[in-house]
């Protein structure tokens, strides 16, 4: 079975720092691309990061850059952000991105609720 179980949301106060976690099992993660994303509420589900299966080759999205680490550890993904701003309040989903054997494989998170607020 598949999964991929996000942990780390919560409150932060804006200008904070958070580590959020995603554990995956039931599919060989070497073999994906993993994908950080977050969707607010009337708000399209964006990336915020992604590293690839080498867990060196990473992108971020433009206004995350220089906030923002994603890494790879095992079965494990972890996005750290700091100086977080209240419009970075949204639920954060773990992505899993692969193509194989020709076919698009992609697994997603039940997500996690990150709150900037003071």
């Amino acid at each position: 079975q598949v999964q991929l179980v996000e942990s780390g949301g919560g409150l932060v106060q804006p200008g904070g720092s958070l580590r959020l976690s995603c554990a995956a099992s039931g599919f060989v993660i070497g073999w994906y691309n993993m994908n950080w994303y977050r969707q607010g509420p009337g708000k399209e589900r964006e990336l915020v990061a992604s590293v690839g299966t080498d867990s060196r080759t990473t992108n971020y999205a433009e206004p995350m850059k220089g906030r923002c680490t994603i890494s790879r550890n095992g079965h494990m993904v972890y996005l750290d952000m700091n100086n977080m701003k209240p419009e970075e309040t949204d639920v954060y989903y773990c992505n899993a991105e692969a193509v194989i054997s020709g076919r698009q494989k992609t697994y997603w998170g039940q997500g996690t609720q990150v709150t900037v607020s003071s």
